[in-house]
């Protein structure tokens, strides 16, 4: 069972209560407790009537939170006439089938609510797959809980027969469309590497960052492009790539990849993989964060552990402190800065900072340059144009047999490919 966001401007908003458990060793959060998960239940069409938090050693293993606050989360359920409790941690299969007999109303998870949003907020074929994906792998270990719903619909007598069968008819039609949606997954995963190939001769650059960053404002900015902006967690989810030119004349692609949130479910994370190898193919990442954000510094940590399950963590990142116009103070920056090894304060919404941001791309594409020196005919003007556009000329010394010595810094990956071009590589 979800909630159902696909018809949420149809349907009257959920009612909701949320449920939250905080035991020693919990990252220590700067927002109220439950303050993201209110907004992921806005996100997801649910009105949130009531806040419940407990603090608790470990969890319950049955319950998650202690018997007597499950009661107490039952009655307020029943006060409020609520549709849905949601708790902000991954709940199992049988935490969730003790919760609702007890509370007698539909318990949700964390992960439930993001893949539900996810599943509304899909537009392409790609981000349709991957997120049905998840959702197939995260419902599987659950159709036993499903079923019970229904046994409770039709009332219960008969059922247990033809529900134990169905359950695993059920399951084998799961196995079979998890297997067909990997099979598809693959194809998408060969086409991304096909468009990939396409772009191998441009300098490529990924935004990632937290949700709600401010990340598809930036590629806006800096591209003159109008994605589609919204201040709503994971407004966007499907990869977006256009052209940016600097201010040198040089040429890079920038891709806006799906943001990242504490908690993100390992099934989605490992479904999006076919997204996510933006980043990691990339030559450059700027992680985009809000700065704004009292929690900035936790944000970052959980984008730093996503780009590491991807195999992004080693990619060369630029950290861009972004919505520096909602700082009351400039200097609560210096609180996020020592986190980040290289950092640009920006506003994407007023364009402040974006020259110095333009700067610290070009001094990444320098800094990855070789220097090669090469000999061609001087009429090999395809040569020497894709020299200039790829790198930085340093000379050009012509001899009177109609060659030129060109020495010039490009990216290495460019160097292999001026001897198919008519270039003989000198050496140096």
């Amino acid at each position: 069972m979800s909630i159902d966001v696909s018809n949420r401007r149809h349907l009257h908003r959920e009612r909701g209560v949320l449920v939250g458990l905080t035991v020693p060793g919990d990252p220590e959060l700067f927002e109220p407790p439950l303050a993201e998960l209110g907004r992921l239940a806005d996100t997801a069409g649910v009105e949130v009537v009531e806040r419940i938090v407990q603090k608790r050693s470990n969890p319950h293993p049955g319950t998650m939170i202690g018997k007597g606050k499950v009661k107490e989360v039952a009655e307020i359920a029943a006060a409020f006439d609520a549709d849905v409790v949601i708790f902000d941690r991954d709940l199992t299969p049988a935490q969730q089938r003790n919760l609702e007999k007890v509370i007698e109303c539909k318990v949700i998870d964390r992960s439930e609510v993001i893949l539900d949003i996810f599943a509304a907020r899909a537009r392409t074929r790609q981000a349709r797959v991957q997120v049905e994906l998840a959702q197939l792998q995260y419902m599987r270990p659950r159709l036993r809980r499903m079923w019970t719903h229904l046994s409770r619909i039709e009332g219960g007598i008969g059922m247990r027969g033809p529900g134990e069968k169905q359950i695993e008819l059920d399951r084998r039609i799961v196995h079979r469309r998890i297997g067909a949606l990997k099979a598809e997954l693959e194809d998408v995963k060969r086409q991304h590497h096909t468009r990939a190939a396409s772009r191998g001769d441009f300098f490529t650059v990924s935004l990632v960052g937290y949700t709600n960053a401010g990340k598809s404002t930036l590629l806006n900015a800096l591209t003159g492009d109008d994605a589609f902006v919204e201040d709503r967690l994971f407004a966007t989810l499907d990869t977006t790539t256009r052209a940016w030119e600097l201010k040198s004349g040089k040429r890079v692609f920038l891709s806006d990849t799906v943001g990242f949130i504490r908690g993100l479910p390992h099934n989605l994370v490992a479904s999006f993989h076919a997204t996510l190898e933006e980043a990691r193919d990339a030559d450059l990442l700027l992680h985009v964060v809000d700065a704004s954000n009292p929690d900035a510094m936790n944000q970052m940590e959980t984008v730093k552990d996503v780009l590491r399950e991807v195999g992004a963590g080693e990619v060369g990142t630029i950290t861009i402190l972004n919505k520096i116009d909602r700082l009351k103070d400039r200097m609560d920056l210096e609180l996020v800065r020592p986190k980040a090894t290289r950092s640009v304060a920006i506003s994407a919404a007023t364009g402040d900072g974006l020259a110095k941001l333009d700067a610290a791309v070009q001094d990444e594409i320098s800094a990855a340059l070789v220097e090669v020196e090469f000999t061609t005919h001087s009429g090999n003007g395809k040569l020497l144009a894709f020299v200039a556009e790829k790198g930085e000329v340093e000379s050009r010394e012509y001899n009177s047999g109609d060659e030129v010595r060109v020495r010039v810094r490009l990216p290495r990956r460019y160097a292999a490919a001026l001897a198919r071009k008519g270039a003989r590589i000198n050496g140096l």
